[in-house]
């Protein structure tokens, strides 16, 4: 049976290990499971996922009681960025650094623990099955397999607005909070300052020549590349206020793709993806909420004012249900200032350069001039605190 798992690579456990999560996904134990069969499926995702080594479903049958049943998991590797391809673009003087600036161990150690039992009413999260140590710098996740509703499921305004109350339930829970550092990565906005946006976002956006490449400068004029460039002259400012905000639990990539709709078809999500979890300023978990379907072309940057206004309210709702009172205006420019910080100064589509213009890389193009304009003004109209 060992032998029809060979893909999984290091993620692979021998059989008895493999018997004893199917007993757990089954609800019986491993003496009374029969492996009949495995299938391995590579799971596609078109996000580059720097910390994420692979993933795959894994699926087969046992007998239990005389009885053949299915069972499944998800299994994900997780792994220091400095095995992934695209740390090879890093330079030699920042290697150690920019390994150091993006946590891997998180997710596992919040799969290790106890969170589940204190996430607020709505939010749920899969069940870890297995989680093993593979080497100094990875370690895989047996997680069961979440089924959504059959239907598809619409971010309307109503969507986003119970997932902002659910997140600012989650930031401001005081059990929660007892596992806000439970990856022990002491990451800050600060590293983010000291590693991408000075290695990678400023230097770009200073370089005289991408402001003339062609999908760049049909859609960010020369209004627009100014305000950027005084907002990357700023960076520093910006970070330091941020990061005198208060902070809360974050899960740090609240974006609709890592909040599946519930099994049970009740309202709620099903939270996955911890990498970035941890405490964090007031209000972080808006930004991927905000901007994560309009960075993968679901939503038009139309609709972010309308649903800025929604979701903003509603988080400041969730943290009043936990008994927070930080001010509503503090969450404003905590969040205003996130945006700018990690998705306004960064929306070039550098990644997109190489390729022959198209109609659609034009749009997209605009799309993110658009996004940068939004979080500019978002943060020219919010008040400092």
């Amino acid at each position: 049976m060992a032998g029809e798992r060979t893909e999984l690579g290091a993620a692979d456990v021998d059989d008895a290990v493999l018997r004893a999560m199917v007993g757990g996904r089954l609800g019986v134990s491993r003496s009374d499971v029969e492996l009949l069969s495995v299938r391995i499926e590579t799971v596609d995702y078109d996000l580059s996922a720097i910390t994420t080594g692979g993933r795959w479903w894994v699926r087969g049958e046992a007998r239990v009681d005389g009885v053949a049943q299915p069972w499944s998991f998800f299994v994900k590797v997780m792994q220091s960025w400095s095995r992934s391809p695209l740390f090879e673009a890093v330079p030699d003087d920042v290697r150690e650094m920019a390994a150091a600036g993006v946590p891997w161990r998180t997710e596992s150690l919040v799969y290790r623990s106890d969170l589940a039992t204190r996430l607020p009413d709505g939010l749920l999260m899969p069940v870890a099955h297995g989680v093993f140590d593979l080497d100094d710098a990875s370690a895989s996740i047996w997680l069961e397999e979440v089924e959504g509703p059959e239907a598809a499921v619409t971010w309307d305004l109503e969507r986003f607005g119970l997932a902002a109350r659910l997140l600012g339930r989650l930031a401001a829970s005081p059990t929660v909070a007892e596992l806000a550092d439970v990856g022990h990565d002491g990451w800050t906005v600060a590293d983010y300052l000291h590693g991408r946006l000075t290695h990678q976002v400023v230097p770009m956006l200073r370089d005289p020549d991408v402001w003339h490449h062609p999908l760049v400068a049909g859609a960010f004029d020369a209004e627009l590349r100014d305000r950027l460039l005084a907002a990357a002259d700023r960076a520093a400012d910006h970070v330091a206020e941020l990061a005198a905000m208060p902070t809360v639990t974050g899960h740090g990539d609240a974006c609709p793709n890592n909040l599946l709709p519930r099994p049970d078809g009740r309202p709620g999500f099903v939270l996955i993806d911890y990498g970035f979890w941890g405490s964090r300023p007031v209000g972080f978990d808006l930004g991927q909420l905000l901007v994560g379907e309009v960075q993968l072309g679901r939503r038009a940057t139309s609709e972010l004012a309308v649903t800025e206004d929604v979701i903003v309210d509603a988080y400041v709702e969730g943290l009043r249900a936990e008994g927070c009172a930080i001010a509503s205006g503090v969450v404003r420019r905590a969040h205003a200032l996130q945006l700018l910080i990690f998705t306004g100064l960064s929306t070039l589509p550098f990644e997109h350069f190489g390729e022959p213009s198209s109609p659609e890389l034009m749009a997209l193009a605009a799309e993110r001039a658009a996004l940068s304009r939004f979080s500019l003004d978002l943060l020219d109209t919010t008040p400092p605190v």
